[in-house]
């Protein structure tokens, strides 16, 4: 083996713009020469920098309508993942659900956003589809994919989590004791802005923010009812399967915007007054991209919220994600002076260069190791 081992990088699919995929990113800004391996690519679908790196897709990216909805083919990702054979000394398998059940003949490095919701959480995660031809076969496949699923883990050599509330799952579905590395914010304000025009009236006074996937677990429909009447503005962005039923009854104080720029996210971020963040989250990223902006948050008191928001520095609890309990968190920290300095520091606990180096220092440990014979098949049979 050479000084500096061969690295690949492999994720679920990417088809979408969220917290895991700007994971895969920075996995891509620490390891440049790494090629990226994934089930499903739609370059207009997620982060254009990914145009910019080697991707190799599954014979599944054939199909553009699973490209367009990657829900449609959950049930068949097993076949696509055991397809793509990865050759490097260490891969590094960023996964919420099949990604760390790709082939190897070397080292396997997962970093484990969630076990698969559609799996364990199947009606949080699909909603109004788990009715629809996706939860169906799920319903009918479930004991082989959970069978598949927890060979996939155990056909890893080191298992990272990104909180402790995935630490705690990953033991709960997998047995194993994974440590808890957090990834970075991925928006650094100090690079451009770009005004978006569609909130230009509302810039000066500021607004309360959402930034989330339309999905039911997200709860975005909690935080729109809760500011229904109250002087405060909102501002939604995200897109998602849930995005016409949100438009359909908008209150007059809350706007929806999506095909948003990173440029015109930060500028977003940068006129914020503060993040409303109801849903029940494996990790929670956007609470350190706002603080990145000095902007606090009001958050659920669960999940992966509680690893990143200090309630004495960068924001404050509700306990339920209802109307009434979002409706009082934003009243209740209306005009509180917060500590601008001190929000910005607390995100800087979780910078890139930190999440690089803990994740080089992985890479390292594991490609000095001589690795056992792959068992490919035995590893990665579908059922």
């Amino acid at each position: 083996m050479t000084d500096r081992p061969r690295v690949a990088i492999a994720h679920d699919y990417l088809t979408q713009r969220g917290g895991a995929e700007r994971v895969v990113l920075a996995l891509h800004r620490a390891f440049p020469e790494a090629t990226i391996h994934t089930t499903l690519y739609d370059p207009a679908g997620t982060y254009p920098e990914f145009r910019d790196a080697p991707v190799v897709v599954s014979p599944l990216n054939r199909i553009g309508a699973l490209r367009r909805e990657h829900r449609a083919a959950l049930p068949l990702l097993p076949y696509a993942v055991s397809r793509l054979l990865v050759d490097a000394d260490v891969v590094i398998a960023s996964s919420s659900g099949w990604a760390h059940g790709v082939p190897t003949n070397g080292r396997k490095l997962v970093y484990c956003h969630a076990p698969a919701r559609w799996l364990y959480q199947p009606d949080a995660y699909l909603g109004a589809q788990s009715g629809g031809l996706p939860g169906v076969a799920l319903s009918a496949l479930g004991g082989p994919l959970r069978r598949w699923d927890r060979r996939a883990a155990a056909s890893a050599d080191r298992y990272l989590a990104n909180s402790t509330v995935v630490r705690e799952r990953v033991a709960a579905a997998y047995g194993i004791d994974a440590e808890v590395v957090p990834p970075p914010y991925g928006l650094d304000p100090a690079e451009p802005q770009a005004p978006l025009a569609a909130l230009a009236d509302w810039a000066a006074e500021g607004f309360l923010l959402v930034v989330s996937r339309l999905l039911p677990y997200k709860n975005v429909d909690v935080a729109v009812e809760a500011v229904r009447g109250l002087p405060e503005r909102l501002v939604v962005v995200g897109s998602g399967p849930l995005e016409q039923r949100l438009r359909a009854s908008l209150p007059d104080n809350v706007r929806v915007v999506t095909g948003v720029s990173d440029a015109q996210l930060r500028w977003t971020y940068a006129h914020a007054r503060a993040l409303l963040a109801p849903s029940l989250e494996d990790f929670g990223l956007t609470p350190l991209e706002a603080a990145a902006f000095g902007v606090p948050t009001l958050a659920l008191r669960a999940g992966g919220y509680l690893d990143t928001i200090d309630e004495h520095v960068n924001g404050a609890f509700f306990d339920q994600p209802t109307v009434e309990a979002v409706r009082t968190a934003v009243v209740a920290n209306r005009g509180r002076a917060w500590d601008v300095e001190a929000v910005r520091a607390h995100a800087e606990r979780f910078s890139e260069k930190r999440f690089r180096d803990r994740i080089r220092a992985e890479v390292e440990a594991l490609a000095a190791d001589t690795p056992a014979a792959p068992d490919v098949p035995a590893a990665l049979a579908w059922v």
